[in-house]
């Protein structure tokens, strides 16, 4: 059958029953989770494939959201055509898509610590009445699985058919799979990483940097103050994108072009080229719709994201009670979660004899490939949740 959408969406919400644990020894009580589905639960309730997004993603993952944001997560990788309030992977979502919603029901939950509907350091502390800020406890990716986890018990669903995602949501893909192998029939691992390598730890550190040295940040108690950090936060946003792109890209879309035609105008605070009008616009868009906050909260988490560092530096040991399919897909061009990561686990899955495919895709735009390359990964994904390999 052709593609289709999964039409208007609503997001909605859910409260766990008690509180949860986290891997720092904190608890965060009163947790809330933001949500959408797409598709048909089956009777058996056998049909459920999670899907996780990455760092800047929310739980509108595809179809079209019925109250739409004033600020899109596709700002910056979508089509200009695309409908405003479309979700961030609609391409992969829905009826004769990868994740084909005539034969799964698709969730998609806006993770721990975020800023669009699920508990974060925006949110009220039950204790106090005022928003977490500063006491908002360090986060780990198991964390989130967790209270993804406890999000699912709530729904009655005690099995995955699958756990999907690229970037982060690939790393929480990753974690399922060692957390809950009896609960994990597959998984489906897109541009991202066991552990993330020192070039990523730095960018994103300085991204983290650039937030934590505006003083409007002011310890992270910025809430109610009337100030927020947003220069740090655009600042952080223009290296976060940087990395997400590579230099053909980079050199294709924008090159050396100025704004004004050929006049220079030797300003030192004006934009003058064309990728650094492009850059300024991600930032006032990302400003508009996330919280800095919970930038600074997630990156931490995925840079200790490390799955050996628990088996003395093997992976293989760390997945060795892994017991889903694993389908791993890399791209050519990703300098930030590069092919080689997923080479890595590749070799550690099949030294214990884990079921493990790992395809390689030819394309020029790094890391955000995952978001633009979804009519080339589609064939894979879909053969692959059909149990054939591609």
């Amino acid at each position: 059958m052709d593609p289709g959408s999964v039409g208007t969406v609503e997001t909605r919400y859910l409260d766990l029953p008690t509180p949860l644990r986290l891997d720092s020894g904190r608890e965060l009580r009163q947790v809330r989770v933001a949500y959408e589905t797409y598709g048909t639960l089956s009777p058996a309730r056998d049909n459920v494939i999670l899907v996780c997004h990455a760092l800047s993603g929310d739980a509108h993952a595809a179809g079209i959201a019925a109250t739409p944001p004033a600020e899109s997560t596709r700002d910056g990788f979508g089509a200009a055509a695309d409908p405003k309030g479309i979700g961030w992977w609609d391409g992969m979502i829905g009826p004769g898509k990868a994740f084909d919603t005539d034969r799964f029901l698709v969730v998609s939950t806006n993770l721990l610590g975020g800023c669009r509907g699920t508990t974060g350091p925006s949110s009220v502390d039950p204790a106090t009445g005022r928003p977490y800020g500063s006491d908002f406890p360090v986060l780990t990716v198991a964390d989130m699985v967790r209270c993804e986890r406890a999000f699912l018990d709530v729904l009655g669903i005690e099995r995955l058919a699958a756990v999907a995602g690229g970037s982060l949501g690939g790393m929480q893909a990753l974690q399922w799979a060692v957390l809950f192998p009896d609960q994990v029939d597959a998984i489906v691992v897109i541009a991202s990483t066991h552990a993330l390598q020192p070039q990523g730890l730095a960018w994103n550190a300085i991204a983290r940097e650039a937030i934590m040295r505006d003083p409007a940040w002011q310890g992270g108690d910025y809430y109610g103050t009337g100030r927020a950090p947003d220069a740090g936060m655009g600042v952080a946003r223009m290296v976060g994108h940087i990395t997400y792109l590579s230099a053909p890209s980079l050199d294709d879309r924008f090159g050396r072009r100025l704004r004004f035609a050929d006049d220079l105008r030797y300003t030192l605070a004006e934009p003058e080229f064309e990728i650094e009008s492009y850059l300024h616009h991600q930032a006032g868009s990302f400003v508009r719709r996330f919280d800095a906050n919970t930038y600074l909260h997630l990156s931490r988490a995925l840079t200790y994201f490390d799955l050996a560092r628990e088996h003395g530096g093997s992976l293989a040991s760390a997945l060795a009670g892994v017991r889903a399919r694993t389908l791993l897909i890399s791209f050519s061009s990703d300098w930030l979660y590069p092919p080689a990561a997923s080479a890595r686990i590749e070799r550690a899955l099949a030294e214990t004899g884990k079921p493990v495919e790992n395809h390689l895709i030819e394309a020029p735009y790094g890391h955000d490939c995952f978001l633009l390359e979804e009519a080339r990964q589609t064939p894979l994904v879909r053969r692959f949740l059909n149990g054939s390999r591609a």
